[in-house]
């Protein structure tokens, strides 16, 4: 089977080709523009792959799209490719717009008219799975609800506002053309190779240099946690398994308060690599104003892809953060290469 995956170089992105490369036998073409957040260096350990491709594009350029399809004939689309930071989405608004809505149908078109054209047997073969994520539910502040696939849409961010539109732009070109597609939803990950501007890296890398670890608010916002390869096992799972048409969300069974998520940090680096001053890394904790319209709590119901693919989580929060803080001990020259420049670990607000 031949899998295109955009988006490939990512966080997510690169786990799930990671994962098709070293666990399956599928071909694997990564189509990514290489933003600022994409990084082949995520990749290097398959980079030499005999049914690894690479191919650097721009969804937005169909003409680009439409070659690459006749030419891997994919038997699958894993679409990854997003602009995924709520802070930036708030600060520059357009350029989620352009790659989440206008990347999105440019995508789709580019799927529909080659799936179009393919022999019965390779058309009725064929799916489309688009990766999206919780926050297209909004928020649940003040209810001890989980978010279900049935949950209605309540966008809070320019983000999570343009992954909401390219869900519903997938649903619709299932319903009017009859495209083969599946739809994931997915709380926060975490875990190797993540940009750091996210919260965990971004905690990690700070405290390894002295600086303060800036928390939004009180730090009492609630997210559930998924460990990014747990994550790509999921996905390949709905892509190969999924049923056309539905909706799977993928949570990690792990609610975690931001404040305890960055404490259990320190206190993971307090015992794996002590400041030099003796202080404990929770000194460097420091509360900023929070964000404009930040959501309160999300939390997933992932018991459908549980009961109908048998996929579960294999990593706990506990077992996963350890893992992933010896990651970016064990890799900081990684983390210093992905860095351009134009990101400096600034968090959006003024400290309090």
């Amino acid at each position: 089977m031949k899998i295109l995956v955009t988006g490939g170089a990512g966080f997510i992105g690169s786990a799930v080709i990671r994962h098709l490369v070293k666990e399956t036998e599928h071909q694997v073409l990564n189509v990514d523009k290489l933003t600022y957040a994409g990084n082949l260096e995520s990749l290097i350990s398959i980079s030499d792959h005999p049914r690894y491709h690479f191919s650097q594009t721009d969804i937005c350029d169909h003409a680009a799209l439409t070659r690459l399809f006749a030419s891997f004939e994919p038997d699958v689309v894993m679409h990854l490719a997003a602009e995924s930071h709520v802070d930036r989405s708030i600060d520059g608004p357009a350029e989620f717009i352009k790659t989440n809505i206008v990347g999105t149908y440019t995508l789709l078109e580019a799927a529909r008219k080659y799936w179009q054209k393919l022999p019965e047997i390779k058309k009725s073969r064929f799916k489309f799975h688009h990766i999206s994520t919780d926050e297209v539910y909004g928020d649940l502040e003040g209810t001890t609800d989980l978010f279900a696939e049935t949950t209605p849409y309540l966008p809070s961010s320019p983000y999570s506002a343009s992954k909401a539109s390219s869900d519903h732009l997938v649903r619709a070109w299932h319903r009017t053309y009859g495209l083969p597609v599946v739809i994931t939803n997915c709380s926060n990950n975490y875990g190797p190779y993540h940009f750091p501007e996210k919260l965990i890296p971004l905690m990690i890398l700070n405290a390894l240099e002295g600086k303060s670890l800036p928390v939004y608010g009180n730090g009492q916002q609630v997210r559930d946690w998924l460990f990014v390869e747990d994550h790509a096992r999921a996905l390949y799972q709905v892509a190969t398994q999924g049923i056309v048409g539905e909706t799977y969300n993928i949570g990690g069974w792990n609610e975690k308060q931001n404040i305890d998520v960055v404490k259990t940090i320190c206190q993971i680096l307090d015992e794996l690599k002590p400041q030099l001053n003796g202080e404990r890394y929770e000194s460097l904790i420091t509360f900023v104003n929070d964000r404009p319209g930040h959501d309160l709590r999300y939390a997933i119901d992932a018991s459908k892809i549980e009961r109908e693919l048998g996929w579960k989580p294999q990593e706990s929060f506990e077992t996963g953060i350890r893992k992933t803080v010896k990651w970016y001990l064990d890799n900081l020259t990684w983390c210093h290469r992905v860095q351009d420049g134009s990101y400096q670990r600034e968090r959006l607000g003024e400290a309090v």
